[in-house]
């Protein structure tokens, strides 16, 4: 981590270091240009040279936020990613998430490390079903959200007809700190609402470079865009009249939104945005533990993993867990208490990260992420901790929804398809189930249908373990006990299987039949799976 200029009493001091860290996840439905948008943060946090390439002793290499192979193939995002540089004197930490739906629970962990959200809009598009779900779960962690109205040099829609449908819809009033000059797909430029200037939009070759920023002054640019000038002034009037200001009580409150205009492919809007998550975007605070007291942030070292992430080095076949800095003063190898087994561990192995390259790290402060290598024993939600005892909120996750069985093609590749199966199901990429009494087979258990196709591709290039997958299948997944389990069997209708962590769950092909059972027998074990992030079940 690059040292910045402070004193001597606050080079050490949680406290003053909290407050230079901004931890951010960005957030968005597919192709809304999240991805896109993240290295051009990038760009202008100076953690690139260019667009694409990423400042390295060895020369440059591929920026990759999508770093794995077949996110590289597919041209999707399907694992988060950390991403830590300095800016304006200070350390963010950027979280990027996958955008599509069948890996929204990797996102909802995500945010569970995060201090505020980016939520990503395509000018074109607008609210959709995705960013419904991801708003939901910033609203229950009350998550401050920016956002960005991305690609306004393409045609769109009426910037007025969006900040009403954000409004309607997510529930989070939209404040502009910047409004556009020019309709969708003849774009001008922005005015910051805050200084009345006008900051001309200009291309850059392939948005490869940072974009020039032409300010030019309100006199000069009613006579220069004439028209475009008059109609943006009038819209935002009418912002002035209905209140829509900034105001960084509420959007620390969840009520409102800091709203901002651009293009990432092009690189317009994108500084305005950065400089928003450094002045706007809340620094670390004291962080609640599980019965609800905050862990002060000068109280000595705590974290949790929010992340577990194998095979990010092919070539050592590592295990990093992705650990959330919540207090004090972090050094690589301190012991630290594994509050989950009370044992010692060791962080001799900890790393910054930056997507899927990674650098030997020191220290670290409240809102930092670390990675510790090789730290095979930790698991999602797992605390670590010095000094006081505290064990952190476990991190929700969703029920399943589609099951599948999964056998290994070669039986001779049957060690390593245990193995991958082991640490795929330790990262969350799927849950895992074993019918007690009957097919040895595993059964897996996902959210989503490219959960299977992720799976079946990490165990062949990662493990060597071609697999047999049968059809996923819909199923509605309830928790039991074994009396209860003993009963079902006996009437049919279900079949049981077992966790890794020993719970019996129950499989119903029919709602109705489940109604009914819960019906004729309230008596019987049948809960909900796993929580919902916005709490419902």
């Amino acid at each position: 981590m690059t040292a910045l200029a402070y004193g001597p009493d606050q080079a050490s001091d949680p406290v003053a270091q909290a407050g230079r860290r901004r931890t951010f996840a960005i957030i968005s439905h597919p192709d809304a240009g999240k991805t896109t948008l993240t290295e051009k943060l990038l760009l202008y946090g100076g953690a690139v040279a260019e667009a694409g390439a990423v400042k390295a002793r060895a020369g440059r290499r591929r920026a990759a936020s999508d770093w794995m192979e077949i996110e590289q193939q597919r041209g999707i995002s399907i694992t988060s990613t950390v991403l830590q540089f300095t800016y304006r004197g200070c350390v963010i930490n950027l979280l990027d998430t996958p955008g599509h739906r069948d890996f929204s629970e990797d996102t909802y962990r995500v945010l569970a490390a995060a201090d505020a959200a980016v939520m990503v809009l395509d000018v074109a598009k607008g609210v959709e079903a995705q960013t419904l779900k991801l708003f939901e779960v910033c609203r229950a962690r009350r998550i401050p959200v920016l956002t960005f109205l991305n690609k306004y040099d393409r045609p769109g829609r009426e910037p007025l007809a969006l900040l009403d449908e954000i409004e309607q819809q997510i529930g989070l009033r939209p404040t502009p700190v910047t409004w556009p000059v020019g309709i969708p797909g003849d774009f001008r430029g922005v005015v910051d609402r805050r200084s009345g200037d006008f900051i001309r939009f200009t291309r850059t070759a392939r948005g490869a470079t940072a974009a020039p920023e032409e300010v030019v002054a309100p006199a000069q640019a009613e006579v220069d865009e004439s028209g475009a000038w008059d109609q943006a002034m009038e819209e935002v009037s009418l912002l002035d009249a209905v209140g829509a200001n900034l105001d960084h009580e509420s959007f620390l409150a969840g009520d409102t939104s800091p709203l901002f205009v651009g293009s990432a492919l092009t690189n317009f809007g994108v500084r305005h945005l950065l400089d928003a998550v450094v002045d706007l975007a809340p620094r670390p605070s004291a962080r609640p533990d599980q019965s609800g007291r905050p862990r002060a942030l000068e109280d000595p070292f705590s974290g949790f993993v929010f992340k577990v992430q194998a095979n990010m080095d092919p070539a050592h076949r590592d295990h990093v867990a992705f650990v959330r800095v919540c207090s004090g003063r972090f050094e690589r190898g301190m012991t630290v208490v594994h509050a989950a087994s009370g044992r010692p561990f060791s962080t001799k192995y900890a790393a910054s990260v930056f997507g899927s390259e990674r650098d030997t790290i020191d220290e670290a402060y409240p809102g930092d992420v670390i990675g510790l290598v090789n730290a095979s024993d930790l698991r999602i939600g797992d605390t670590l901790h010095q000094g006081t005892a505290v064990v952190f909120p476990p991190i929700p996750a969703f029920a399943p929804e589609l099951f599948a069985t999964a056998r290994a093609r070669d039986t001779s590749r049957h060690k390593q398809f245990r193995r991958g199966l082991a640490q795929l199901e330790q990262e969350g990429v799927v849950q895992v189930l074993h019918d007690p009494d009957g097919d040895p087979s595993p059964v897996l258990a996902a959210v989503g249908q490219m959960q299977f196709e992720v799976f079946s591709y990490r165990l062949e290039h990662e493990y060597d373990a071609v697999i047999e997958l049968s059809a996923p299948r819909p199923r509605i997944a309830r928790r039991t006990d074994g009396a209860t389990a003993a009963q079902l069997r006996s009437v049919g209708g279900c079949r049981i299987l077992a966790r890794s962590d020993g719970a019996l769950l129950a499989l119903f092909e029919s709602p109705y039949w489940l109604q009914r059972l819960q019906t004729d027998h309230p008596d019987w074990q049948l809960e909900a799976v796993l929580t919902h992030p916005s709490g419902t079940t």
